[in-house]
């Protein structure tokens, strides 16, 4: 069974920075899509951002510019660089692996922006 467990989550301050982890256990294949989503209070869970074969990445506009996604295959961990954090990115965090027609959810970690 795939299993992400996000981590690293917290409250900073506008302008602040952190980096978000997720470890997933279990058979994965490190060519499959990996993902990061977030769901703030009464909004629709959102992409955030996506890396697929090849390191290829992609992002929300929201966020371009200021998030970085990247993955330790050796680790079987996924990372979320977070810089110039603004209060509109608080939200849950979710990790998500891609296998096929199925995807695999973390319980999601907090992050909180004050300004």
């Amino acid at each position: 069974q795939v299993q992400p467990v996000e981590s690293g989550g917290g409250l900073v301050q506008a302008g602040g920075s952190l980096r978000l982890s997720c470890a997933v256990s279990g058979n994965i294949f490190h060519s499959n899509p990996m993902g990061w989503h977030r769901q703030a209070p009464g909004k629709q869970r959102e992409l955030v951002a996506r890396i697929t074969v090849g390191d290829t990445t992609s992002y929300g506009d929201s966020v371009k510019g200021r998030f970085t996604i990247s993955r330790d295959n050796a680790k079987n961990t996924l990372y979320l660089q977070m810089d110039n954090l603004k209060p509109e990115d608080t939200a849950v965090y979710y990790c998500n692996y891609w296998s096929g027609p199925f995807v695999y959810w973390g319980q999601g970690t907090q992050v909180t922006v004050s300004s």
